[in-house]
C-alpha cells in the first residue's frame, strides 16, 4: 500500500519527474505506475512514442521512490541516490506507444553497508514484459556532500 505522492519520495522537480504514481511500497520492492502521454517528457510526437531506453530512468526514478518512501516511513528524510550502472538490460520494444500505460517494478537483491545496492528491475504493460535489467544504485551516507550550495 502507500500513502505518498510521488513528488514527496522522488528527489527531482516537475518536469523531470518521469513517473505518476507510487503504487505500492514494501521493505525490499515497490511498483510505480505512468502512461506515455503526448506531454510526457522524450515524447517523440512524430513517431508517437518514447525510446524504450528511457525506462532506465524510469526504473531508476522508482527505485528511487522505494527507498525513499522506506525512509520516509520509517521517520526520515528524503535523500539523493545515484545509478551507478545498469546491467542485463533487455528490451522487447524499441519504444513506448501513446497511451501505454506502465507499471515498474524494482526489488532490492542486496545492499552493501558502503551504500551500494543491486536491484532487479522490469517494466511491465499487463503481462507482458518489456523492459527488464538489474540496476546498481549508490546511496550516500551524506548526501549533502554532492549538492552545491543554493541549488
Amino acid at each position: 500500500m502507500n500513502k505518498y505522492a510521488i513528488e514527496d519520495v522522488v528527489p527531482h522537480a516537475h518536469p523531470m519527474i518521469l513517473i505518476e504514481h507510487l503504487k505500492e511500497f514494501s521493505e525490499n520492492s515497490a511498483s510505480c505506475l505512468l502512461e506515455i502521454k503526448e506531454d510526457s517528457n522524450f515524447y517523440n510526437p512524430e513517431r508517437k512514442s518514447i525510446p524504450s531506453y528511457v525506462g532506465l530512468e524510469y526504473l531508476a526514478q522508482s527505485i528511487a521512490a522505494y527507498a525513499n518512501a522506506n525512509k520516509v516511513a520509517e521517520g526520515g528524510e528524503v535523500a539523493l541516490g545515484f545509478l551507478v550502472s545498469a546491467r542485463s538490460f533487455k528490451a522487447a520494444v524499441s519504444e513506448f506507444i501513446l497511451g501505454t500505460q506502465l507499471e515498474t517494478k524494482v526489488t532490492k537483491l542486496f545492499k552493501e553497508e558502503n551504500g551500494l545496492s543491486v536491484f532487479d528491475c522490469s517494466i511491465v504493460c499487463g503481462e507482458d514484459k518489456l523492459i527488464e535489467a538489474k540496476i546498481n544504485v549508490y546511496e550516500p551516507e551524506n548526501p549533502d556532500l554532492y549538492l552545491k550550495e543554493n541549488t
